[in-house]
């Protein structure tokens, strides 16, 4: 859990104070005074002002800390803790490649809409060109991922300062929250860096007095925009992504949702198996939120026979294939009981039959997500790995309440889902789960290193070991056309073992080889424990194409 911050400044007029010293623990105290309770930290010598302040802070109980090793590792770090919190986090590194090394987690942030601050350390304009070391141009480095960018001018022993300084920090808070998203705030740091003996600081360092200077937006509140000109009694259907606006009543409509879209809930269990049915082709479909995962959605959304209406307040909202009528808000629908009953009842018998096929020859992907899902303790938070395993969960997961699921969907990468799901654990009241892929979680095994004064998190990740990349044989590149050159360019096999891997950075592991043996290892989460489910690639492709006919052969029958 976050360590609750202490209102108010503690910032005083201290000996030893030089002016980046100075500026560091202003912006640091700031930080605090606007709410903000966990920092992430890489180290560095550039940002070493910031490093002293907030060590300090932390030491004084006033915010909680949190120390990688690794840049792109920090900043997945600081977006779990944000995505889970809902607020500003930073992350905080020296000058260089260590700023490019956020660019991933700012990336996602953006896509995603998650309050991220890039807090970065930089050289005097000065050095800037001249051939200084570890010295790049680092404003504008984001490009327009970000919602905010400042740089802030050097600090001098001059009198008058700290209110600019107070200032950029409010205005950057407040961009991440006003349209939830990362903002970057550059800090070119003189030397000298750590404290020395200078008493000459001109002027008192304590905090103005009062609240916040911003107002925070909760993430998720319903738009307030004009109602959709659709036709409230029309055969409709909604699908819902992440980003979904919360207190949607999508009561009496068949609801297609991805488990991270906060209705999974509500959604219809079969829900992806059935969109390509033609008996259930509706005549006006409503996007809320992102959806991303299943091509027959995006098919569903290109079809010029379909009304396309998406829920939005004027912000970007999803249209890839440029079908979209109107954006706006819900209005009080009038649905047709029969299409309702219709729907229910495909989802019935497709659910039958995908059952009988999880109990039989389903893909041990599908399989795993499905026990996984009927195992998870209410108030748990679910991490789900991009590729496979969010998609597995989708297909074959009952949906259920109770539980907290999250998933990097902005740009839906691999990268950096280990120290996501850290974030998010360390961020959640609850325990937490984290279903990732193989090589998911080698591509952020520096997420797994935790030193010794680190907050922990109880964290269990459960990984589908197949050896490679599983996701590429459900693709074209899969075809049997493509299978000479398939498996070393796609399939990216690994001899890594696992199991050493968690010996080497200090995380329990198990492991099972059937997916209906998980409920037996899967206790409540203490500490950071990996459950390895071992499994076969080659059988992938051709086990969902005989879960597609068993579910169409059912649907059939209606």
């Amino acid at each position: 859990m976050r360590r609750a911050a202490v209102r108010g400044s503690s910032v005083r007029r201290l000996a030893r104070v030089n002016p980046s010293t100075a500026q560091a623990r202003v912006i640091v105290d700031e930080l605090v005074r606007c709410g903000v309770g966990d920092v992430v930290l890489c180290p560095g010598s550039r940002n070493a002002p910031f490093a002293i302040a907030l060590h300090d802070a932390d030491a004084a109980g006033r915010l909680r800390l949190h120390v990688r090793i690794d840049e792109r590792t920090a900043a997945f770090l600081a977006l779990g803790l944000a995505l889970r919190s809902g607020r500003p986090v930073p992350v905080c590194t020296t000058s260089g490649t260590a700023v490019a090394n956020l660019h991933p987690a700012v990336l996602e942030a953006s896509y995603a809409g998650v309050p991220l601050v890039a807090l970065t350390a930089d050289r005097p304009p000065e050095l800037v060109g001249t051939g200084a070391s570890q010295t790049v141009v680092q404003p504008g480095i984001f490009g327009d991922a970000v919602r905010h960018a400042a740089v802030l001018a050097v600090a001098r022993s001059e009198a008058g300062q700290q209110g600019r300084w107070r200032a950029a920090v409010d205005r950057a808070l407040a961009a991440a929250l006003r349209e939830p998203g990362p903002v970057h705030l550059d800090v070119p740091f003189a030397e000298p860096l750590v404290p020395d003996d200078d008493t000459s600081w001109p002027d008192p360092l304590d905090g103005r007095a009062g609240g916040r200077p911003w107002t925070a937006v909760a993430p998720g509140m319903p738009a307030a925009s004009e109602p959709l000109p659709l036709d409230p009694a029309a055969p409709t259907v909604v699908v819902v992504g992440p980003g979904a606006p919360a207190g949607l009543d999508l009561a009496g409509l068949p609801v297609v949702a991805e488990p991270s879209s906060g209705y999974w809930g509500a959604g219809l269990r079969a829900g992806p198996w059935l969109l390509g049915d033609p008996s259930l082709r509706p005549a006006q479909v409503v996007v809320a939120g992102r959806p991303t995962l299943h091509r027959p959605v995006q098919r569903l959304l290109a079809d010029p026979a379909v009304a396309v209406h998406a829920i939005g307040d004027g912000a970007p909202w999803t249209d890839v294939a440029a079908t979209v009528r109107a954006v706006g808000s819900l209005p009080a629908m009038r649905p047709d009981a029969g299409w309702l009953a219709r729907w229910q009842a495909a989802d019935r018998a497709a659910s039958v039959a995908l059952d009988a096929a999880l109990a039989d020859d389903a893909p041990t992907g599908l399989r795993l997500a499905h026990a996984l899902a009927a195992a998870l303790p209410d108030g748990a938070a679910l991490v789900l790995g991009s590729s496979n395993p969010v998609r597995d969960m989708a297909l074959a997961g009952a949906p259920r309440a109770g539980l907290t699921v999250v998933s990097n969907r902005g740009v839906a990468g691999i990268d950096g889902t280990v120290s996501t799901a850290t974030g998010v654990a360390l961020a959640h009241d609850g325990p937490t789960f984290a279903l990732l892929g193989d090589l998911t979680l080698l591509h952020d095994t520096t997420g797994l290193v935790l030193g010794p004064d680190e907050p922990a998190p109880d964290l269990t990740f459960v990984v589908l070991n197949d050896r490679g990349g599983g996701i590429f044989s459900l693709l074209e590149q899969g075809a049997p056309a493509h299978a000479a050159s398939f498996e070393r360019v796609f399939g990216t096999p690994h001899t890594v073992d696992v199991a050493a891997l968690c010996a080497a950075v200090g995380v329990a592991h198990t492991a099972v080889d059937d997916p209906a043996k998980l409920a037996e290892v899967l206790g409540v989460p203490a500490g950071r424990t990996l459950v390895e489910v071992r499994a076969e690639r080659g059988d992938l492709r051709d086990g969902h194409a005989r879960l597609r006919a068993r579910i169409d052969a059912a649907l059939s029958g209606l």
